[in-house]
């Protein structure tokens, strides 16, 4: 009993205004912070606990004391680690874990050179002995004799500090500062005489300097000014770093590429999904004067992971919501700027604290839907989707041996074959990502721990093929549309970028009697509407090049459908599909299905760039297209393609329509629909 009674009292007595005080003197604040700590637990003791007044100061003061105002975790500076953690985690980034280790690179430059500083001054002796003093702390030290001297060094080399004399030949000291100045205005000034008056002091600290000792100068008293103005260099790289955002399909990898940058870098990580996020104040905090105030998502995260340089993953940001309570995306403002966020407010705190230290990585499936302010403050990093080689790589490396051991599968493993792999991609998957793959996988892995739970390690002793995985995971679930469609009139094979990757569609035409009009469905955007009306006005007014009859649309309507009509679209890429399936239909060739198009269209039948080249190449390599039809002018976009898809269909690039018509259209012949 006694000890139980300890340990019920131990929290009440650190509760007490005594007991915050005595945590306060031992916590590592900021002296700001003290003082307010100091100013809310001398109105806690005026207060008679019962009352509410108590228990919010308790709160209030609790937490304040909870968040980690210094504590940092030491990051590691061994870039090839980092390159190894990535290899052993991720296949298939290509260029994204380029620009991820280029981002880790540059912060171990800024963190990981030694501070420098420069002497200045006209003595030998001087001179020799500040520098053997300094270069004792771990600076890096240059020395000039005079300002002249100085300036030359500056020209080739950024310094963090300049302790420099006062009287100097050909240059002195407040020349220096003047012109150093121009050169290098973040470098801070400790000037340093023996001529110390009040005047020079004054004339000093206003020319820049920050610090002014007289000589003979006390080493300790040196040291401690020199640390102290090199306090706000790593708050300076700091707020200079990107917030990085990750931009592509699901399933792409996107949140496992930032845990493995906290794990490169030693930092703890905590993801917050934003997905839910609706009222400002989840952001901000509440003010205290609310009943059952808190802090904002950001101080509470930090609060929990006990640091305040974490690697913080804002999780799906383009689902951001608003509603008449704010919109929480421009309170992502303040912080994600690293203007402002070494300085944030939270309402309930309503004291600054410092995120220029965490490491911000943002998510979002397209950049559409973020606001032009935020997106601004953001690097955009795309994620593009998964080859079917490097898809079959990451189920052979990461999922199949995860889904194995998750469902017990391991004594002995079972043996599944890279054609199984390939059948489950190829046919019971259809997306950018590797999500729906592990699904399917996980499937597949249920189904043999119910073999081998029915019928012992023998019942699945044999290796698991193609065939072996269609019979147990039943009928595709995906069929490969566009090789097998056959070659129709009015229809044309399009390639689309989506949020989910890059998708095939089909853009069908008929025409009927009417009073000439034409007719869209299939749920089309309003850019969507205008590239069908470039492509049936070129087609107009180039009937006779075409070989359509220059009156085609008198007395009758023609009508264009993209199927899917329950899936909203929008954009230009499928101009240059509208084009081939109208032609097609107007002179009775038919379009080859397995010739895939992209391209937006000009109402001169120019073919103009598009975006998404990877995704949709990937598409048409699911749907086994025979031939892609890009734009000429994304030709380094296919370029690029080439080096990071092993496998991809002949692409055939284009500057007008007339050479795209020469590839997707079937050869003369055939009823005519000009008639």
């Amino acid at each position: 009993m006694f000890f139980r009674k300890q340990e019920v009292e131990a929290p009440e007595t650190q509760a007490d205004p005594t007991g915050l005080r005595a945590r306060c003197g031992q916590a590592d604040l900021p002296e700001s912070v003290r003082e307010a700590l100091e100013s809310e637990i001398g109105r806690m003791e005026k207060t008679d606990a019962a009352v509410a007044e108590y228990s919010i100061a308790l709160n209030y003061v609790e937490t304040i004391l909870a968040l980690p105002w210094s504590a940092l975790t030491q990051d590691n500076l061994d870039l090839a680690q980092a390159a190894q953690v990535f290899d052993n985690s991720h296949a298939g980034l290509g260029q994204v874990r380029e620009r991820v280790l280029e981002h880790l690179a540059s912060r171990v430059l800024q963190v990981g050179r030694p501070a420098s500083l420069l002497i200045v001054d006209d003595e030998p002796i001087a001179r020799s002995n500040l520098r053997h003093a300094l270069a004792r702390e771990g600076y890096a030290v240059e020395v000039a004799a005079n300002g002249e001297e100085a300036l030359a060094l500056l020209a080739r080399q950024e310094f963090d500090c300049i302790v420099t004399d006062l009287k100097m030949d050909r240059m002195d000291g407040m020349q220096l500062l003047h012109e150093a100045g121009k050169v290098a205005p973040e470098t801070k000034f400790i000037v340093v005489t023996g001529y110390a008056t009040v005047d020079t002091a004054v004339q000093a600290l206003k020319t820049g300097a920050v610090h002014y000792l007289s000589k003979p100068i006390d080493l300790k008293e040196l040291r401690e000014a020199v640390r102290s103005v090199l306090l706000s260099r790593t708050r300076r790289y700091a707020s200079r770093a990107p917030i990085l955002c990750f931009v592509g399909p699901p399933g792409v990898g996107k949140t496992s590429v930032g845990r493995a940058i906290a794990e490169a870098l030693g930092r703890r990580f905590y993801r917050m999904s934003l997905a839910d996020l609706r009222d400002e104040a989840e952001l901000r905090g509440h003010r205290r004067t609310y009943v059952g105030a808190m802090p904002g998502r950001i101080i509470q995260a930090l609060r929990s992971v006990g640091v305040r340089n974490p690697v913080f993953m804002l999780d799906e940001m383009d689902k951001i919501g608003q509603d008449v309570k704010g919109d929480p995306a421009m309170a992502m403002l303040e912080i994600l700027d690293p203007e402002q966020n070494s300085r944030y407010v939270d309402r309930y705190l309503e004291m600054p604290f410092d995120l220029s230290e965490v490491l911000f990585i943002a998510t979002a499936n397209g950049v559409e839907r973020l606001a032009g302010p935020l997106l601004d403050r953001l690097e955009v990093v795309q994620f593009s989707g998964y080859s079917e080689g490097e898809k079959l790589d990451i189920a052979t490396r990461f999922l199949l041996p995860r889904q194995l051991r998750g469902h017990g599968l391991v004594n002995p493993f079972p043996a599944v074959l890279p054609d199984a792999l390939v059948r489950i991609i190829r046919e019971y998957t259809n997306e950018s990502g590797v999500r729906g793959l592990e699904r399917e996988i996980a499937r597949l892995c249920r189904k043999l721990a119910r073999l081998r739970l029915d019928g012992g390690p023998e019942a699945i002793a044999a290796p698991v093929g193609a065939a072996g995985a269609s019979a147990l995971l039943g009928p595709p679930r995906f069929r490969h549309d566009a090789a097998d469609a056959g070659s129709l009139v009015g229809t044309a094979t399009g390639l689309v970028w989506s949020e989910t990757g890059g998708e095939i569609i089909f853009v069908e035409a008929t025409r009927m009697t009417g009073p000439g009009q034409l007719i869209l469905t299939g749920s089309l955007g309003g850019v969507l509407k205008e590239s069908a009306q470039i492509a049936l006005s070129f087609i107009r007014s180039n009937s006779g090049a075409l070989g359509v009859a220059a009156n085609f649309f008198e007395g009758h309507d023609i009508h264009i459908h993209i199927p899917a009509g329950g899936i909203a679209k929008d954009g230009p890429s499928a101009g240059l599909t509208i084009a081939v399936a109208l032609v097609s239909l107007l002179t009775g060739r038919p379009a080859r299905s397995d010739v895939a198009l992209s391209g937006e269209l000009s109402l001169v039948g120019r073919v103009l760039p598009v975006s998404g080249v990877r995704e949709k190449v990937l598409a048409a390599l699911r749907g086994r297209a025979a031939m892609v039809v890009l734009p000429a002018a994304n030709a380094a976009d296919v370029e690029a393609l080439r080096e990071s898809v092993g496998e991809m269909p002949p692409v055939t690039l284009v500057n007008r329509v007339e050479q795209a018509l020469a590839v997707a259209l079937a050869a003369e012949g055939g009823a005519s629909c000009t008639d």
